[in-house]
């Protein structure tokens, strides 16, 4: 449930990568780069909705505050169905956005309640396994549903994948936050939480590489279905080159939940990232020179978010791991970073596209060496040690 409560925002964005081709020729877009928009409000909406949730969630529980989201994600879909301009359709998207957010606060909160540290990284590794199947299968399915009706349809199925979700939660879903561990809800508590999440070294610090990481991601996402039809003319074979990369993210993320244990956070994740930033800073100089071959090119992409699956569920557990009942703060801080600034950061990026792959990695380079300076920063200096190492 927790997998699929995540893969809900995975499905709002991948689904419409096919579609966004006929998005702008219907509402008349004349600048190719214009149509990112539709994914990039998304995930501003996403991330900013989720410094409210935060505290709604530790103050009223999980179950009755993931109600209330998936009801207005589920009005919002059908919202774009009616959208009368490109204009309103932003604006919807980014309500849409903002109404999932409660969903990944909650799927993350609710699973700190139950679990922390290693084992927390290793329920959260097994979490983006079923995350990750979104990616693989969404711009399948959007594909597959623009052969036999207009994009429309695609919010269609959103609205109802919106309405299994609040049955199965109705009918699955039992409180992780009992009474005596809620806090109150006011606007100086609020900011207050929220103070004492920014003063933890590790959950700022971790916080703020997130950002940068998935920064990166982001603008891979928005401009994939430029890179895809436009530098590599890959045609109706977008959908599985582009499930390419999330599978080697769902490898990355089995082989974590089997290591991490053993491991530890801390030393998978610092070589995922330095290993992130050597394959970056190669394909940018690459890029640098011309044309990449699309075999050179898509070896590059699948050998760098094979790093990206390392760091995601590490850098939540590491974060989360110090929390304790501020959980649902400190999980809507790690989505702000991880879905607001990534989103503002990838977009920017993105909309860098000029027909080649050299905005977006050199780009991935940038945010991979920003991400491993915050934390070295974090950390001391001492990168790959476990926690009870560094206090030793």
């Amino acid at each position: 449930m927790t997998a699929m409560l995540m893969a809900l925002n995975a499905l709002a964005i991948d689904i419409m990568l096919p579609a966004l081709p006929e998005m702008g020729e219907y509402f008349q877009i004349t600048r190719e780069n214009d149509r990112q928009a539709i994914i990039v409000s998304y995930m501003l909406g996403f991330g900013v909705s989720q410094l409210f949730y935060g505290p709604l969630t530790d103050r009223f529980g999980r179950r009755p505050v993931l109600f209330v989201s998936l009801s207005f994600y589920i009005v919002a879909a059908v919202a774009c169905v009616f959208a009368p301009n490109f204009e309103s359709l932003i604006w919807i998207r980014a309500f849409m956005g903002a109404s999932a957010g409660g969903s990944r606060v909650i799927a993350v909160s609710a699973a700190r309640d139950l679990y922390a540290g290693r084992q927390m990284a290793k329920v959260m590794s097994l979490v983006m396994i079923v995350f990750m199947s979104a990616p693989i299968i969404a711009p399948f399915l959007g594909q597959l549903m623009l052969k036999v009706m207009p994009w429309h349809g695609i919010f269609w199925a959103l609205a109802i994948f919106g309405v299994v979700m609040v049955l199965w939660v109705f009918i699955r879903l039992q409180e992780t936050l009992p009474e005596e561990r809620r806090v109150p809800l006011n606007i100086p508590t609020m900011f207050r939480n929220y103070g004492k999440v920014i003063r933890t070294r590790e959950a700022f610090g971790y916080t703020i590489a997130s950002g940068f990481l998935f920064g990166g991601l982001m603008s891979y996402i928005s401009a994939s279905e430029q890179l895809y039809h436009q530098v590599y003319d890959t045609g109706d074979w977008f959908a599985l080159w582009f499930a390419g990369a999330a599978i080697a993210m769902s490898v990355s993320n089995l082989i974590n939940s089997r290591l991490v244990e053993r491991l530890g956070m801390r030393r998978i994740s610092h070589t995922a990232l330095i290993a992130f930033v050597i394959i970056s800073a190669v394909h940018a100089i690459i890029a640098l020179q011309g044309p990449v071959p699309f075999e050179l090119f898509y070896t590059l992409v699948l050998m760098a978010f094979f790093c990206i699956g390392f760091q995601g569920p590490n850098y939540n557990a590491i974060a989360m791991e110090p929390l304790g009942a501020l959980a649902g703060s400190g999980a809507a801080l790690i989505g702000f970073a991880s879905s607001f600034v990534s989103a503002s950061i990838g977009g920017l990026i993105a909309h860098q596209f000029d027909g080649t792959v050299t905005p977006i990695f050199i780009g991935h380079f940038i945010l991979g060496a920003l991400a491993l300076l915050t934390i070295f920063i974090t950390e001391r200096g001492k990168l790959m040690q476990s926690h009870e190492a560094q206090r030793h």
